[in-house]
C-alpha cells in the first residue's frame, strides 16, 4: 500500500511539472507574439478622438462608417475612461477608452503656384499605304 501512495505521489508531481512547464510556454509564446500587436493608446486633455458606435444595426451599411465626428476630451478617469465633449451640441459625456481612436486631422494648404499643363505636339500614325510601299521597294516582281 506504501508503494502505491508513493508511486501515486511521484505521478501527481510529475502532472504538476508538466502543466507548470505548459503555462511558462503559454506565457512566453503569449510575450513573443500578442504582446507586439497590443499598442497602448495614450490620450491627453483636449485631443480630438473619433468614438466607435456599436448600435449601428437597424440599418447597417456596408459603407457606412460606425465612427462618429470628432470629439474633445475634456478629463480623463482611471482605468482608461474618458469624458468628451461634442464641438457642435457641447454635449458631455463618458466613454470607455477602448471604444475611442484618435482622430488625425489633415490640414490641406492650399499651394501658391499654378501648374500650367501642356499638351504634346501631335504626330500622325504612318499610314497603311505608306507602310506597304516601303515594303515593296526593296523586293522585286
Amino acid at each position: 500500500m506504501k508503494q502505491a501512495g508513493n508511486k501515486r505521489k511521484l505521478q501527481l508531481n510529475e502532472l504538476e511539472e508538466l502543466r507548470r512547464d505548459a503555462y511558462e510556454n503559454a506565457k512566453l509564446y503569449k510575450e513573443r507574439t500578442i504582446g507586439k500587436q497590443l499598442v497602448r493608446k495614450e490620450f491627453h486633455v483636449g485631443q480630438k478622438v473619433l468614438i466607435y458606435n456599436s448600435r449601428l444595426k437597424l440599418f447597417p451599411g456596408k459603407l457606412k462608417s460606425r465612427w462618429s465626428r470628432p470629439c474633445i476630451i475634456t478629463q480623463i478617469f482611471p482605468h482608461g475612461a474618458l469624458e468628451v465633449r461634442n464641438p457642435e451640441s457641447n454635449r458631455i459625456f463618458k466613454v470607455n477608452g477602448h471604444r475611442v481612436k484618435p482622430y488625425l486631422e489633415v490640414k490641406l494648404v492650399p499651394r501658391d503656384e499654378d501648374l500650367a499643363l501642356q499638351s504634346a505636339p501631335y504626330t500622325p500614325p504612318p499610314s497603311e499605304a505608306s507602310t506597304s510601299e516601303q515594303h515593296l521597294v526593296g523586293t522585286t516582281v
